[in-house]
């Protein structure tokens, strides 16, 4: 058997390829959209995917299940579980199609593949079990867990309220989860490997560890939440449904366009740059965002095209960044420092299902004919005086509302910088914000957009814990 695994970095999300050498065929286990590289992958290594599979309906990021479904001759596998809500409508009568239940398998060569129903992150989730029969075993070797146990963590239970807008089944869906962990893991020994769907970085849990993979007896002995959900039932389901990331503005999306269905492209757009002499009439388009993807938010924020985002590409912010700020259907056009990130920004966007890329623009270019003309008001945080803000001033806190509940400013105003497009309304208009997060870089993503959407405002730079205790000192 062959097994590697894919990741994506942004979203600190993990594929498999499980490959059986004798066959010639290879599984993959949630894929992204852009699948032209799980191809390159097997071909490297003398193998043909004929099989897909998917542990769950991610919220994520689009799965590329629906881009492999254009070759009728590859396997689809989905789940068949969690009811007339959350099952799958997009394949319809497509074939080669196989909706599973608990305990069903199926083999791609001499590799068996067990479906094990693991629900609470979702009420459809699968985990799948992988016997490598054609190496004489008869037990399992591994278990792609998708989103039910990670590297020191679990699933989060939350997402069908706090993404996707179902109401009242957040505590169910804990119980569910901690029935699952409890139940469903007991009869694998410790040497089962766990194979998850993301690691450290990802919105899909609290505090998800940056090993790639590990093993059932380690989360045993060491993953608290499984742990606990082992021992104290009750106690599992309010710790797991506190303290967890508020989601990108995305995530909802996602799920609708992995159960319903998404427009299939057959390949990542290919968006042209746009040459200087149409620069002003691109940025002019209001109609039309403007994505600044550089690093140096000092850099931005001193000089920018008006009505432009920032999404700093080569960091953990660009997906939710655009993700949070753009939605499904929105033209975009991409600023970048070099050539060679368009591809990378562009792939991460489609990703998400952001599609609408209209070309792209060097920042040089812009620079050097004018353009990046906007400046923000940028004031370090250890500076600012809370007298200064009267009666025409109020301060936004961009953070997570877990972190606003543990400390904050009197009187702040609390909406994460990922539901800030949702939640606009609540903004008032014609008063200067004054905003902050824990660091400054969720404040200055959040800054980009706010001054697009003509707020006025002050970026607050810095340290905001230590703001607060000197604050306490004086």
């Amino acid at each position: 058997m062959l097994l590697r695994q894919i990741f994506d970095p942004q979203l600190a999300q993990y594929a498999y390829l499980i490959g059986c050498p004798r066959s010639g065929e290879a599984l993959i286990i949630d894929p992204e959209r852009d699948i032209d590289r799980y191809h390159s992958l097997a071909k490297q290594n003398g193998l043909r995917i004929s099989a897909v599979a998917e542990t769950h309906i991610h919220a994520d990021f689009v799965s590329g299940a629906q881009e492999f479904a254009q070759d009728s001759s590859v396997h689809l596998y989905l789940s068949a579980e969690g009811g007339a809500d959350w099952s799958y409508s997009w394949p319809k009568s497509r074939p080669n199609t196989h909706l599973l239940r608990d305990g069903e398998t199926f083999k791609v060569g001499n590799i068996k593949i067990e479906a094990i129903l693991t629900p609470g992150h979702t009420p459809e989730h699968l985990s799948f079990l992988i016997t490598d029969t054609g190496g004489g075993a008869d037990e399992p070797i591994a278990l792609a867990t998708g989103d039910f146990l990670f590297m020191g963590d679990v699933g989060r239970p939350d997402l069908l309220e706090s993404a996707a807008g179902v109401k009242d089944v957040m505590e169910p869906s804990a119980r569910a989860l901690q029935a699952s962990l409890a139940k469903r893991l007991e009869p694998y020994g410790d040497y089962l490997q766990i194979l998850p769907a993301h690691g450290a970085g990802s919105a899909c849990g609290k505090s998800l560890g940056a090993v790639p993979t590990t093993t059932l007896g380690y989360e045993r002995r060491f993953n608290t939440p499984l742990k606990m959900a082992l021992i104290d039932g009750d106690r599992f389901v309010r710790e797991i449904l506190q303290g967890q990331p508020d989601p990108p503005l995305y995530f909802a999306t996602m799920k609708r366009v992995n159960r319903d269905g998404v427009r299939v492209t057959g390949a990542t757009p290919q968006p042209q740059r746009i040459p200087r002499e149409s620069l002003k009439q691109i940025v002019s388009d209001k109609s039309v965002a403007i994505v600044d993807t550089r690093s140096d938010r000092k850099a931005f924020h001193q000089g920018h095209i008006p009505h432009a985002i920032s999404a700093p590409l080569h960091s953990p912010f660009f997906s939710n960044s655009i993700g949070s700020f753009l939605i499904a259907e929105e033209p975009f056009v991409l600023v970048v420092e070099r050539a060679e990130d368009v591809d990378v920004a562009v792939r991460q966007a489609y990703r998400i299902g952001l599609d609408g890329v209209k070309g792209w623009i060097l920042l040089e270019d812009a620079a050097e004919t004018g353009l990046c003309s906007e400046a923000t008001d940028v004031r370090a945080i250890n500076t600012f005086n809370l007298d200064e803000i009267g009666k025409e001033g109020l301060v936004l806190d961009v953070r997570m509302t877990s972190e606003h509940q543990n400390e904050h400013l009197p009187d702040s105003l609390s909406i994460p910088y990922t539901r800030l497009r949702a939640r606009l309304d609540e903004i008032p208009t014609g008063r200067q914000l004054y905003v902050h997060c824990a660091s400054g870089m969720r404040a200055s993503l959040a800054c980009s957009f706010l001054a697009a959407k003509g707020f006025k405002l002050v970026y607050l730079d810095g340290n905001f814990s230590a703001f607060l205790r000197n604050r306490s000192l004086d």
